[in-house]
Order: C-alpha cells, then structure tokens, then sequence
C-alpha cells in the first residue's frame, strides 16, 4: 500500500486519537455539525444592566449587534413590529433554529413582553434564515450593549444598560 500524504496524515490522526485515549463521540439526532441551534431564550434583571441569553447546542457561534430603526425579518423583508421606542438587531452565525427536518428546536414565542426588565421591553425571534439566527429587542432608550458568548453551555448574552 502506498501512502499519499493524505493517507499518512489520516493515519497519524487517528495513531494520536487512539494515544490520547480521546472519544470521538457522534453528533446528537438532528445536530448539525459546527453549527450552533437555538433551544431556549432567558431573560434577567441585573444591576445596572437587563440580560437576554440564548441557549444553543453546538459550537459557539459569532455574534453581533446593531441599533436599527426598526426591525427587519429575515427572508421576507417584512417590518417586525415590536413595543419599544430604539431597537437592537442582535445577528448570530452560524447558527439555525430549528432540526434537519426543520422543526423548531427553540419551543418558546416568536415575540414575547419583558415586563421583568428595566429597559428591554420586548424580544423576537427576527430570523432563522440561512446561517443565521436573528433577534430584536424593543427598548425604552438607548444605552450600552454587550453581546458575548460563553461555552460549556454555549450561550449567546445580550447585555442592554439601564
């Protein structure tokens, strides 16, 4: 057998796996590899700041934000309307909200009242399009906003000052 460096890289991979004592374990039933999947949206009252965290399932994904003028769905274009006077477009990729055979993994609301919160009055749920999960949040003003994410679990959080 004659080994092609693709083949003698294959073969050292799996000589430093089984070395390792590492398991490869398989993906779970509707995951799809290195992407991460919406399953619950929180929300939390902190001083100083209202707190918005996606849980997902997966790798953590890139996240981003923006101040809008108002909010836009992804795929259709149409105008999300939302309680709130500012509006923040909260964009995560790559990352997708519902399974292989597109069943929402995420159970909870498109849109939902934040009556806990000082300054976030409203979220929704603006796109599952493509790569890319998208929420808005509806506010009384605008202020500072931290969007970061953390691992084991992944979470996306969505920090807006008050």
């Amino acid at each position: 057998m004659t080994l092609t460096p693709r083949r003698l890289f294959a073969v050292c991979a799996a000589a430093l796996l089984a070395l390792s004592g590492a398991v490869v374990a398989a993906a779970p039933a509707g995951a799809q590899a290195g992407v991460a999947t919406m399953t619950n949206i929180r929300t939390g009252l902190n001083t100083g700041f209202d707190r918005i965290v996606l849980d997902m399932t997966g790798p953590a994904p890139q996240a981003s934000y923006q101040w809008v003028d108002e909010l836009i769905a992804d795929g259709s274009g149409d105008v999300v309307w939302l309680t709130g006077e500012y509006f923040v477009a909260v964009t995560t990729t790559p990352a997708r909200a519902h399974d292989d055979n597109g069943n929402r993994t995420y159970p909870g609301p498109d849109k939902f009242r934040t009556r806990n919160l000082r300054n976030v009055m409203a979220v929704a749920v603006t796109g599952d399009f493509e790569g890319y999960v998208s929420i808005g949040l509806g506010t009384r003003y605008k202020s500072w906003v931290r969007v970061f994410t953390l691992t084991a679990p992944t979470r996306v959080v969505i920090d807006v000052g008050h």
